[in-house]
């Protein structure tokens, strides 16, 4: 149980993200299209939170998934709904800036 709750809080094992990337990860970022075009990670896809049940299919279940907002909120939205759609490796990545120097 505390275990469980360190994880859903956060405090669980680090999560590699350079290691997510090398087997094809998806980063996509839930942020409105205004919040987006302010910055965002290179690579990553701009699926609004509130459209993302929509489109779906637009997203890999056979790659990983990293999902990214302002601050952790709704990415962590977006990955009960993917994981609620079938995708099996989901990791919420966080606020973008803070994820965006996690990665190399």
């Amino acid at each position: 149980m505390i275990e469980s709750l360190k994880t859903l809080l956060g405090f669980g094992p680090a999560t590699d993200y350079n290691a997510l990337l090398k087997k094809g990860a998806q980063i996509i970022d839930v942020r409105s299209p205004g919040e987006f075009s302010g910055g965002h990670i290179k690579g990553s896809v701009n699926i609004p939170l509130d459209i993302l049940q929509k489109n779906i299919s637009k997203i890999k279940k056979d790659k990983p998934v990293i999902t990214c907002c302002a601050s952790g909120m709704r990415s962590a939205s977006a990955k009960s709904i993917l994981q609620a759609n079938g995708f099996t490796e989901v990791v919420n990545g966080g606020g973008w800036s803070s994820l965006q120097n996690k990665l190399n």
